[in-house]
């Protein structure tokens, strides 16, 4: 533990659902979910608006549905989340060496090893300026949480939300935590808390005081120990700069389970070619290829390949992951399918692509041949099903709340799709609300696009934190607190 509060939590406020609300101004003040929006979709992130009516992450989408009917659903837009994550974590670099990035939105910063901050009124001020410069870069707020110690430090910035400020002064650890529920510990996820409400503990106060030899009965050595001690306030684990990605994988979930082995394999090569993607941005090859299918049944199989050498060809790890489908037996349907890439390397190993080639030089089986072979073709093909797979395109193509630009018109989003129409409101970030139009999905004018900046003008702190300018207040602005 140290003696000053300069272990820096930074966590954004409702990240997607902000971002969006900072993107489309019709939105702002208004519910807003971001997740899968099909009958198998999940919440990713709610706006401060749609949590009022009881909706939070991890929820169904339908049932947010049920609970906030009036809210604006959209499909994530990653490129834009991961735009603004890289502008946030570049300001959280220019603080500290040691910054440990846990998601997109959230990461802990070691003040003291940056040489910024090491006493309180400095770690204060820091903060509060971090926060400013994030306004300015983004738009967008977070919370901040200081402490001398990375769970406390975590702690605080929750208890901040949202868009605040929260200092805990060392020393007054285990007054805070005391009346605060088990759950707030790192590590008691919902099955340890319930066996802890059995045993009679439910608050932090309750852990401390049943003692160590306690904890250890109840839960083990290594997990009893380390409760005991974050309950006590104790936690010495370092911030550690960001690691290296051991894999990179992508995968989808299906609105109905996919029974036709044309359509299962399609999805396989499409999953393949989005993972190269993400593969090549990471400037990083791989040589072990993991298929991923959860079948109709909620059974889960993996099966995966090592190839002869780091590769990011997008036709070797397509026709790896092929290859790997075939030995799992999708009869009965897939609800869910991922490709990953592992073994991560900064090369490629050439001799893949001859490898690659020699494959496609080898006569293939026409992909109707092998379906009528397989037994697997067994989807309706009639016109209703045609009807429905060029929904599915449609809705693919414009996903509700992703970016398009029509040649009259200009730049806008996707409010839906259905009936072979989708709307689209025109409107920019720093633009009025501006208005809807509905057109043809084969409308040649109307073209996806790539998302506009939050900001277009963004505040310079290139020199930042020395020359930072003074924290602004205003509108929605929150003062940071000390807690006793």
């Amino acid at each position: 533990m140290r003696a000053a509060p300069t272990i820096l939590h930074l966590d954004m406020d409702a990240f997607y659902a902000s971002a969006e609300q900072a993107a489309k101004p019709s939105l702002r003040g208004k519910p807003v979910v971001v997740g899968g929006l099909g009958p198998r979709g999940v919440v990713a992130t709610a706006s401060y608006e749609a949590r009022r009516f009881g909706v939070h992450s991890a929820m169904p989408t339908a049932q947010a549905r049920r609970l906030a009917p009036n809210a604006a659903y959209l499909v994530p837009r990653f490129s834009l989340y991961r735009t603004v994550s890289d502008q946030v974590m570049g300001l959280l670099g220019q603080l500290s060496p040691l910054v440990e990035p846990l998601s997109l939105d959230e990461a802990f910063v070691d003040l003291e090893a940056g040489g910024t901050a090491d006493d309180t009124a400095s770690a204060r001020a820091i903060g509060e300026q971090l926060r400013d410069a994030i306004r300015g870069v983004t738009g967008l707020t977070g919370s901040v949480g200081l402490a001398g110690s990375k769970m406390l430090a975590k702690i605080a910035s929750e208890e901040a939300k949202p868009n605040g400020l929260l200092v805990i002064e060392p020393g007054t650890e285990r007054d805070l935590l005391a009346p605060m529920s088990v759950r707030i510990l790192p590590g008691v996820g919902p099955a340890t808390g319930d066996h802890l409400r059995r045993a009679g503990m439910t608050t932090v106060d309750d852990l401390a005081t049943a003692g160590e030899a306690e904890l250890v009965r109840l839960l083990g050595k290594a997990h009893g120990v380390a409760l005991h001690r974050m309950a006590l306030g104790y936690d010495d684990r370092p911030v550690v700069a960001e690691r290296d990605a051991k894999s990179v994988s992508v995968e989808d979930t299906f609105d109905m389970d996919l029974h036709d082995r044309v359509r299962v394999r399609t999805e396989v090569e499409r999953l393949a070619d989005r993972c190269v993607q993400r593969l090549r941005a990471a400037e990083r090859s791989g040589r072990t290829v993991v298929l991923k299918v959860r079948r109709y049944d909620f059974s889960t199989l993996t099966r995966s390949e090592t190839l002869r050498g780091p590769t990011d060809d997008p036709t070797v790890v397509r026709e790896a992951a092929a290859r790997l489908l075939e030995a799992v037996d999708t009869t009965g349907g897939v609800r869910l399918l991922g490709v990953g890439v592992t073994g991560l390397a900064d090369y490629t190993q050439e001799d893949l692509f001859a490898q690659a080639a020699g494959e496609r030089a080898a006569p293939e089986v026409p992909a109707r041949e092998e379906q009528d072979a397989g037994g697997h073709g067994d989807e309706p093909t009639d016109g209703a099903q045609e009807q429905e797979t060029a929904e599915q395109l449609a809705a693919r193509r414009w996903p509700a709340g992703h970016d398009v630009c029509h040649d009259t018109y200009g730049h806008g989003w996707v409010q839906g799709s259905g009936v072979g129409r989708v709307t689209v409101r025109f409107e920019e970030p720093e633009s009025p609300p501006g208005r809807v139009r509905t057109f043809r999905v084969d409308d040649p004018e109307l073209q996806p696009a790539d998302p506009l900046p939050l900001v277009r003008d963004p505040v310079d702190y290139s020199s930042w934190p020395a020359r930072l300018p003074k924290s602004r207040s205003g509108p929605g602005s929150s003062g940071g607190e000390s807690r006793p």
